[in-house]
């Protein structure tokens, strides 16, 4: 029997990050397992999060955004509103792992959040540094530091070699989204 849950840190410049996290609810669910999915920062239609949509072991909170701009582009009530979100859906998640609901958590671009000032600095910390015990935990963002990286025991770094964005192609529907 499974009596601990380990912590997964995917970050980077790299395309995949959210598509690994991803795969590893799929994975989770597949076994049985509840996921819940906290997306920071993210408001846009995703053909994952449709299809995740249809698995009844998956719950999924989403932090948005005003108008799709860039959280530096928002006024000062914008962001607040928005960490605002983003602590609340931190903690209902939270709570649905005390209550049995959640064998896996996804925090994607959890870690952008934090270090913009969009996250509860207190609340992400004291998750990193007390993890419950039965608690899978997945982190994904661009970058991230030494501090929060020595609790975990995954560490991929996505490292983007090249892109077609690179070269003026846009997101595809389907493929990047």
């Amino acid at each position: 029997m499974e009596t601990r849950g380990l912590m997964h840190f995917y970050y980077g410049d790299g395309k995949g990050k959210t598509t690994a996290a991803l795969g590893l609810a799929l994975r989770a669910v597949g076994w049985g397992k509840s996921v819940v999915i906290v997306q920071f920062l993210k408001d846009w239609k995703c053909g994952e999060l449709s299809s995740l949509a249809h698995m009844p072991d998956v719950t999924v909170f989403r932090g948005k955004m005003s108008g799709g701009v860039f959280f530096h582009e928002l006024s000062e009530a914008e962001k607040a509103a928005t960490k605002a979100l983003h602590d609340d859906n931190l903690k209902k998640a939270l709570d649905m792992h005390k209550n049995r609901q959640c064998d896996l958590l996804v925090l994607d671009e959890a870690l952008d959040a934090y270090q913009l000032g969009a996250l509860d600095h207190t609340l992400f910390e004291g998750l990193i540094d007390n993890k419950p015990e039965l608690l899978e935990l997945v982190v994904t963002g661009h970058s991230t530091d030494a501090r929060l990286l020595m609790h975990a025991n995954y560490v991929t770094e996505m490292v983007k070699r090249k892109h077609p964005y690179d070269e003026g192609i846009a997101a595809r529907r389907g493929i990047e989204y």
